[in-house]
């Protein structure tokens, strides 16, 4: 039996750890469908599929040769999920357990890292020569730590009070038994990646989940899973992209997955970055356009910002404005703020609705609670950085920033579906 789109996504996920191994595992799937790999550092192709990488971020595009001016249609998505990353020093011990020390990432709700077998995956810095560096990835999947909570017996008022952790003293992972010295979790990805520990020169590792991603429920209607804030997102445009691309009319289709949205996007590889306005110019001049031809193209070009949305939650329905239910199974939604946290306009709005209405697609529409902080997105990044006008849309999910987060099975494909016309223009 053909695998379904959420059969798809399921592999996609568990392939990416990580945002080095999301982006590893979207360039194989590019790959597979035609697309060629090219430098930022290197001259370009005139024409074509292809894809550009930097660390956690990847940028991917299906260009004519001729037509400088030709408009985009984009998708932006980000790789990076809330964890726990290693520091620079990480080797500790106490009361007889080795212990690495961590920073949590993002926002990431504290109490669903607590016993949690986790795994570790990231990428390596290796030293070959005096000046020969190389970056390898790495993962293990075994249960390798820990956070373990407080018993209730030490910590009675706890069912009154409720969990109160301290990111500093409370979250650090246990992983054996002993003392610890320095250098010991350094000679253990040497050991990972099987180089010389004096060959280990930096890293970017962190913890993982190490249960699969799976489907819930009497009927498998629900997905269970790690990262599905943003790999779902991620997962939709790379397909849609592959789809998009034999038919698009009279567009550009391109998307764009940055790192680092979860820390506010401020990096080389995330959408506040000068990324992608380098690949959209040199998308343009290297079939010959000119600079003018650069602004007549952003001009006309429209981008959906892709992250997930917040689900009507059945035990806390009072943290959710009242007029704007949104269902899991109910279809994309369109995410809304007019105090622009989300980058959404009438106008905006109105071409995703008639790209859903083309593919006989429900629309949702989500407001977040005027007395509520409201969260933000690459959306009102991307549209300030290029001046084209964005669309924030997501799919519903339950326990957004949790170690597992829940969506619908059934919104998958109608998500594909929807970026799949977007992209086609």
């Amino acid at each position: 039996m053909e695998p379904t789109p959420a059969d798809d996504l399921l592999t996609f996920i568990d392939a990416s750890p990580t945002p080095f191994h999301a982006v590893e595992e979207a360039a194989a799937r590019l790959c597979r469908a035609g697309f060629t790999e090219v430098d930022l550092h290197e001259p370009w192709p005139a024409g074509g599929a292809a894809f550009v990488v930097r660390g956690g971020a990847l940028v991917a595009w299906v260009a004519p040769e001729d037509d400088p001016a030709r408009p985009l249609r984009m998708i932006g998505a980000h790789t990076d999920s809330p964890n726990l990353r290693i520091k620079p020093r990480p080797d500790m011990h106490s009361a007889g357990f080795r212990q690495l020390d961590v920073e949590p990432y993002g926002g990431l709700l504290l109490n669903s890292w607590l016993d949690r077998d986790l795994g570790l995956a990231g990428r390596v810095i290796v030293r070959d020569g005096p000046r020969q560096l190389r970056s390898v990835l790495f993962r293990d999947d075994r249960p390798l730590l820990r956070v373990p909570q407080l018993a209730i017996h030490l910590d009675r008022e706890i069912s009154e009070r409720g969990l109160l952790l301290n990111r500093q003293q409370h979250m650090i992972p246990v992983w054996g038994l002993g003392s610890a010295s320095e250098g010991d979790f350094a000679t253990w990805l040497a050991d990972a990646v099987g180089v010389a520990s004096d060959q280990v020169v930096g890293w970017d590792a962190m913890c993982h989940d190490t249960l699969p991603a799976g489907f819930l429920g009497a009927s498998e209607e629900l997905i269970s899973a790690p990262r599905l804030d943003n790999l779902c997102s991620c997962f939709g445009a790379v397909s849609a992209l592959i789809s998009a691309g034999d038919v698009a009319d009279g567009v550009v289709p391109l998307i764009a997955l940055f790192d680092h949205e979860e820390v506010g996007s401020t990096t080389a590889t995330g959408a506040d970055s000068v990324l992608l306005a380098q690949v959209v110019e040199r998308l343009v001049t290297v079939r010959g356009g000119t600079a003018e031809d650069v602004v007549r193209a952003c001009a006309a070009s429209r981008c959906l910002s892709a992250d997930m949305a917040h689900g009507t939650h059945p035990n806390y329905p009072d943290r959710h404005e009242p007029n704007h239910h949104i269902a899991l199974g109910g279809g994309p939604v369109i995410k809304t703020n007019l105090n622009q946290r989300y980058a959404t306009d009438g106008e905006t709005a109105a071409w995703f609705r008639v790209v859903c209405d083309r593919a006989g697609i429900p629309v949702q529409d989500y407001s977040h609670r005027n007395d509520l902080p409201c969260g933000s997105t690459i959306g009102p990044i991307t549209a300030a950085r290029l001046a084209i006008p964005t669309v924030d849309v997501g799919m519903a999910q339950l326990s957004m920033h949790s170690i597992r987060e829940l969506m619908a099975s059934a919104d998958v494909s109608m998500m594909t579906t929807a970026f799949t016309g977007w992209l086609a223009g």
